[in-house]
This record gives C-alpha cells, structure tokens and sequence, in this order.
C-alpha cells in the first residue's frame, strides 16, 4: 500500500489495519478561498479527495502551499474512514469526545467541592503573610 504523499507512521498502520486501497482514492485540486487575498484566490492549493467504496469527501485548505494540504487530506481522510468503520472507538471520536467532556459544565457537587479546595488554598496563602506589628 502507498499512498502518493508521506504520511504519519501511526495513520499508515490505521490505513493497513482498515485495508483502505491507495486506488480507491479521488484526488482534485481547486483553486482555494477564504481569508489570504488575491494569492489564496489564484492558485491551486485547496485539495479534495473522495473515498469511492464509502462515498467519504474531504476537503483540506489549511496551508498556502499544496504539498502540505495534500498530506493533512490524506491523513484526514484516513481518520474519517476509521471513524465511519470503528464509531465511537475511532481516534477522531475520543478527541470529539474528549472536547464535548471539556466543554460540558460542571456538576453542582464538584463545584462546590473545588470552590472549597480554594477557600482552603486562600487560608494557606494567608497564613504565609508577614504580621507588621
């Protein structure tokens, strides 16, 4: 399996264990958009690739130059597929995940059981002050 562009050890291995085929890999490149002027506007940097067997687009346009678009795609792409596949065990779903747990408010109980770790901290920051007599 090889993929026209280098990619990340670890994505490789995700592709092999998931037997995504190189071949069955749309690529296109368009001309970008966005924020950057006239330069991002005229040439061709923003790439979009298609997985056929799943029907999975990605399109990637992060960086000015292709090459690096190019990589990040695949990379991208292959995440995607693995997500599709695996669900909820994929890498992409745990850092979703991972940011929603971030994201979420805290419960009462565990509010109250930090605001009391720093009253706490505050009183032994407060003994630690000089007494001016």
């Amino acid at each position: 399996m090889h993929f026209p562009v280098e990619i990340a050890d670890h994505i490789l291995k995700l592709a092999a264990k998931l037997g995504i085929d190189p071949a069955d890999i749309e690529e296109q490149h368009t001309k970008g958009g966005g924020h950057g002027g006239q330069k991002i506007n005229k040439s061709t940097n923003c790439v979009e690739l298609t997985h056929e067997p799943t029907g999975i687009t990605v399109r990637y346009q992060h960086h000015r130059g292709l090459h690096q678009n190019r990589k990040e795609a695949y990379e991208l792409m292959i995440l995607k597929i693995d997500e599709e596949v695996r669900g909820v065990e994929s890498e992409l779903a745990q850092k979703h995940h991972k940011i929603e747990k971030q994201k979420q408010r805290r419960s009462r109980r565990s509010k109250e059981k930090m605001l009391g770790d720093k009253k706490k901290r505050a009183e032994i920051k407060e003994m630690r002050k000089r007494v001016d007599l």
